[in-house]
């Protein structure tokens, strides 16, 4: 799966927060994710993360340059 710094991923379980959308700060063998309700950043695996992935929304190229 191709997830790279600042996707955000919609999960299939909500934080405690209650907010199931994470944008990805850091990607590789672990993913450091920040919870876009309460801003909690935290590690987790890659084996873990790729299971509970419901959508992988990224962010807009700007093409302005070109």
């Amino acid at each position: 799966m191709d997830i790279r710094p600042k996707d955000q991923l919609v999960m299939k379980k909500p934080h405690p927060c209650g907010g199931n959308v994470f944008f990805v700060i850091r990607s590789g063998m672990d993913f450091r994710l920040r919870c876009t309700t309460c801003g909690r950043e935290f590690l987790i695996p890659r084996s873990k993360i790729e299971r509970h992935i419901r959508q992988v929304i990224r962010p807009e190229q700007d093409h302005a340059a070109e």
